[in-house]
């Protein structure tokens, strides 16, 4: 691995001696509800008849509430970790949603044969790469990629990961080498000087579900509310605010729209049919379910880990409880 990781690595060590403070704080609107309120609140003069998106309460009846947390928490001083980067960082994330999304091309054509008529694990990730918007020419090379002589399809596994300031990871990896994988995964971990975790340690942390990420910039808050309401979104998760953010840094961060499987394709047509611009996730997504302040000198640790993580073929995402 690269130097920049190895001098990481060292002033890991001297770190692991101090005391960081870190503090769970959510990070969400969370849409806390048990049936009622879904239909409620689908119409704007309803949403804006709410004296306040803050900390609202609203009881349809005695066993009915539904609460929406829209304040952020305010986090000090970390406009230039936060801020590089951010338009790579999307752009590598496509990348990876096109890789993964060949690879269970691959994947699927080497169990069932190459025609989505016959296979219907292939209809499934063809139906998926649709949604999801992946270009057809990746599918059909995929396709044609997968009746290569030495081919071998791909196997899924999730590495769990101790990162600092009490933050921990999760890796999905995709491979047809599981020893390679693994043993690049290991190396990273290691110079930069994280810790790798018993399986089940880290992952029960996390939730998996759908996500729409839709720019702040591209959606005023109210209407983005009543949209998810209206669709039966879960959660709609804010973009942390810090101190030093200008208003183009905000208009460059992005909210998160929590779905179920069953709701996700309603929440992409109700977006579209508002004219919202949005980015689909890679199929789903890990949120932790609650998140974990560090300080600056974590942070920048667990940047780094998280950036070299990413940049292993064989690694398709890295999830974080991290603030």
């Amino acid at each position: 691995m690269g130097s920049s990781c190895t001098l990481r690595a060292l002033g890991a060590i001297l770190y692991r001696f101090t005391n960081g403070v870190c503090s769970k704080c959510p990070n969400s609107m969370a849409l806390q509800w048990n049936g009622l309120l879904s239909r409620k609140l689908s119409s704007s003069s309803s949403i804006s008849s709410l004296p306040s998106w803050i900390s609202t309460h609203i009881h349809g009846s005695a066993t009915v509430t539904r609460t929406i947390w829209t304040v952020s928490p305010l986090s000090m001083g970390r406009r230039s970790s936060k801020i590089a980067g951010r338009k790579g960082a999307q752009d590598a994330k496509k990348a990876k949603l096109y890789a993964r999304i060949g690879k269970e091309v691959v994947s699927a054509v080497k169990k069932g044969g190459p025609s989505p008529v016959s296979n219907t694990a292939l209809a499934t990730v063809l139906e998926k790469a649709k949604e999801l918007d992946v270009p057809k020419e990746i599918l059909e090379r995929n396709i044609k990629r997968a009746s290569e002589k030495g081919q071998e399809a791909y196997i899924e596994k999730v590495y769990e990961v101790y990162g600092f300031g009490g933050a921990s990871m999760v890796i999905e990896v995709l491979t047809d080498k599981i020893n390679r994988s693994v043993a690049a995964v290991r190396e990273v971990v290691k110079d930069c000087g994280g810790k790798m975790a018993d399986p089940g340690s880290v992952l029960f942390k996390f939730r998996r579900a759908r996500v729409v990420n839709v720019k702040v910039s591209d959606a005023d808050k109210d209407q983005l509310l009543s949209i998810a309401l209206d669709a039966g979104a879960e959660d709609v998760i804010e973009p942390p605010v810090y101190e030093y953010d200008t208003e183009e840094d905000m208009s460059e961060s992005y909210y998160k729209i929590v779905s179920s499987a069953e709701n996700y394709s309603t929440i992409l047509s109700k977006l579209r049919d508002e004219g919202v611009i949005f980015e689909t996730d890679n199929g789903s997504e890990l949120l932790p379910i609650s998140t974990i302040e560090v300080d600056d000198e974590a942070l920048d640790l667990n940047k780094e880990l998280m950036s070299k993580l990413l940049e292993l073929d064989d690694v398709d995402a890295v999830y974080t409880d991290q603030k």
